[in-house]
């Protein structure tokens, strides 16, 4: 996985968990994928704009999951926009990209990727979510997906949903 341009935007990556020290360039994929995912969706924020990356654990999710969403599960990526999608082009902050450890892993192992293209995916999506792009509706869904694929492919990772895999949460 190789960048294509540097991170359009401040990017602040917070290790809240130790499980993710099984990846110890996780901070560099999550920089690439955030590159990517402006890139490929032609996203526009301020050159000062703050973006919050948070690697924890399926606890932490979880809560945070109970907490704003009213489900008492942990999931494999939270996120929490700090504007509405209208106003991210001059927005200070963006938001925060929450990942959860186990829940990842997991689904890497059973859909056969490796732990980095499934973070990749998975920061590409949470990034999406943060300029309003969402997966309610088959057509939203179609539409997110194709982005996520082209944004994966511009990093070298395969395309999550050649194989029908269930859309990330």
């Amino acid at each position: 996985m190789s960048p294509d341009r540097s991170t359009p935007v401040a990017l602040e990556t917070v290790r809240d968990s130790d499980l993710w020290d099984v990846l110890p360039d996780a901070e560099a994929i999550v920089a690439i994928a955030v590159a990517a995912a402006f890139a490929e969706a032609e996203l526009v924020a301020r050159a000062d704009a703050e973006l919050a990356v948070t690697l924890a654990d399926d606890a932490r999710v979880q809560a945070l999951n109970g907490e704003w969403r009213a489900k008492d599960k942990p999931t494999n990526v939270l996120t929490f926009p700090s504007v509405d999608p209208d106003e991210t082009a001059d927005a200070p902050m963006l938001g925060d990209v929450i990942l959860a450890f186990e829940t990842v892993e997991r689904e890497a192992r059973e859909e056969g990727r490796t732990l980095s293209d499934h973070l990749a995916h998975l920061v590409v999506h949470g990034v999406l979510h943060i300029f309003g792009y969402d997966h309610e509706d088959d057509d939203e869904a179609e539409a997110m997906e194709a982005i996520e694929t082209r944004a994966l492919a511009r990093i070298g990772v395969v395309d999550p949903y050649a194989n029908d895999i269930a859309p990330a949460a």
